[in-house]
């Protein structure tokens, strides 16, 4: 069991007090479509939203202390390592969203502000490096619409491997067409070249460490911003006011995911229609040890 020697250990960790409960509540204002990845960070509510909102281009961290996110508390100290005992969400208000399924993810860093109307390489200045995950395996990179786009163009990044490789090259993908702030914009089912939440890495490849460049083949309007993100866990939520909880002592024994100190939590989410005026209310649950 990770961060813990056996189920003991874990029974005296949360005995001992070593062990909290924090909630979040988001209140979506924007309208999204059937199937289409959703970045909740932008969302109003608590935690406040994320606009990724830093210098074009330029490399920014992501911090619990200077950013926010959902909040997990104080880092643990003494060197001891903090985990995710259960995670709890559930829909309050009536939406078309549902069923809902989400990823918690450790949002590590962003590059804003990537012109879609240039076709030129656009390059990302390195003024920062990951502090969490710093080798990048399990890292993936996403691209957030932070100004409306038409949609409909392709783009390929070039970036630098776990294994600390420069020059990797994404397949190329294909944009899909929703205007709403706060879009993944590689991902609709229906549409031929979208590749989900997550942009695919070149073969062989096991996460990221760093971001290069962007080129769209074909013009477009609109911006994004490129964020790396570490997944840490799934969860769905399928009925109106039902909660949906995973509990990893129970559901997942072997791995309880590692928090890092200072780490910035938040959601993706995949609506099966538009997510306005839904609210998605919660609960995340660590222990330590």
């Amino acid at each position: 069991m990770t961060g813990f020697l056996n189920h003991r250990e874990l029974i005296e960790a949360v005995e001992g007090g070593q062990t909290t409960v924090f909630g979040f509540r988001k209140a979506p204002t924007q309208v999204t479509a059937t199937n289409i990845w959703f970045d909740l960070s932008m969302s109003p509510g608590n935690p406040v939203p994320n606009y990724y909102a830093a210098a074009p281009l330029v490399a920014k961290r992501l911090a619990q202390s200077s950013d926010g996110g959902i909040f997990h508390g104080a880092a643990p100290g003494d060197g001891r390592t903090k985990h995710l005992r259960r995670l709890m969400a559930l829909v309050s208000t009536p939406t078309t969203a549902l069923p809902l399924p989400m990823i918690l993810c450790d949002y590590l860093l962003y590059y804003p502000f990537v012109d879609m109307s240039s076709t030129d390489q656009q390059d990302m200045t390195q003024s920062e490096t990951i502090s969490r995950y710093t080798d990048g395996l399990g890292v993936q990179m996403m691209a957030v619409e932070v100004a409306s786009q038409i949609g409909g163009v392709s783009f390929f990044v070039t970036y630098t491997n776990s294994a600390g490789v420069a020059g990797r090259v994404t397949p190329t993908v294909t944009c899909n067409t929703q205007t709403t702030v706060g879009t993944i914009i590689t991902t609709a089912a229906a549409t031929a070249g979208c590749a989900g939440p997550f942009l695919p890495l070149q073969r062989g490849d096991l996460g990221v460490r760093s971001i290069q460049s962007i080129t769209f083949l074909t013009g477009d309007v609109g911006l994004v911003s490129l964020v790396l993100v570490k997944p840490l866990a799934t969860l769905g939520v399928y009925d109106l006011q039902a909660p949906a909880e995973k509990d990893f002592v129970l559901d997942n024994p072997a791995t309880l995911p590692r928090i890092y100190d200072d780490a910035y939590l938040n959601l993706i989410c995949l609506p099966s229609g538009s997510i306005a005026s839904g609210q998605v209310l919660g609960t995340i649950e660590t222990v330590w040890n």
